[in-house]
């Protein structure tokens, strides 16, 4: 475990270095979620020659929570100066769902350092199913209660399917939210406000001009293709890639598959 003061805040991370790397692979977090989230990918692009960057953004499991809401510009600019301090000076960002975000935030600021940016499962803006859901997930979280919060939300991420399959990773997952403290719960509340509140950039994705992979999931009821699609029009030569059966969390839920797409477009 590795942390770093930058801009305000203690950040947690993660950088796994080799001898000769390839390039510099920056993983970016759902919402939910934290760098141990990218376990299996982390492992399989190390093996692959590429040193990898993990971190949990401001408000996320192991990073300062301080007050909010943030902005997806303040968690831009913490990565830029995460990447600074550890004299990372190019790097391919993939990013899944709010990472995404972030992704897009960042390439339409700054594309200085960043070779490429591969969006999963990511919104450029909001519609009211997508409102109704998030502002569903703040009144879960502020219930404090891991078991009610956690199966509330896994309806919104996960496909049917894969509910039925892997009953037993959310229950594991509940047993291990319970024994985290309440400001985990504040946490996810303040990144659920910087969602809604600054998650509209359509019109910034016209300044994206690094090679970019967008990935939807074709039974994403969350953040649906549609949204995908909208992306991959906004940025020139931009390519859209679907993968059939996937529920929101396709990192989760095809990481087979999933890798071979992030790894064709990578070395393509």
């Amino acid at each position: 475990m590795s942390t770093v003061r930058l801009r305000g805040v203690t950040l947690y991370y993660d950088y796994q270095t080799q001898a000769s790397p390839r390039g510099t692979i920056v993983l970016l977090n759902g919402v939910m979620a934290s760098a141990s989230s990218w376990k299996l990918y982390a492992e399989y692009f190390y093996k692959r020659g590429y040193n990898i960057l993990m971190h949990d953004f401001r408000g996320q499991l192991l990073s300062d929570k301080p007050e909010g809401p943030y902005s997806f510009e303040t968690h831009a600019m913490d990565t830029f100066a995460l990447l600074k301090t550890l004299k990372i000076d190019k790097a391919h960002l993939i990013g899944t769902s709010y990472g995404g975000e972030v992704a897009m935030k960042m390439a339409a600021m700054d594309a200085s350092v960043i070779a490429s940016i591969s969006v999963i499962n990511s919104v450029s803006e909001l519609d009211d199913s997508l409102i109704d859901k998030v502002k569903r997930w703040k009144t879960l979280a502020a219930s404090y209660d891991a078991e009610t919060f956690m199966r509330g939300m896994s309806k919104d991420i996960y496909s049917d399917d894969f509910l039925k399959a892997n009953q037993s990773m959310i229950d594991k997952r509940i047993e291990a939210m319970q024994a985290l403290d309440s400001s985990y719960f504040d946490g996810q509340i303040t990144l659920y406000d910087t969602f809604l509140e600054d998650v509209t950039m359509t019109d910034e994705l016209k300044n994206i001009n690094v090679p970019t992979l967008v990935v939807s999931g074709e039974n994403d009821t969350l953040k649906p293709p549609k949204f995908s699609r909208l992306i991959t029009s906004a940025i020139e030569d931009a390519v859209h890639v679907m993968l059939p059966g996937s529920g929101h969390v396709s990192i989760f839920e095809k990481p087979s598959e999933l890798k071979l797409i992030l790894v064709g477009f990578l070395e393509s």
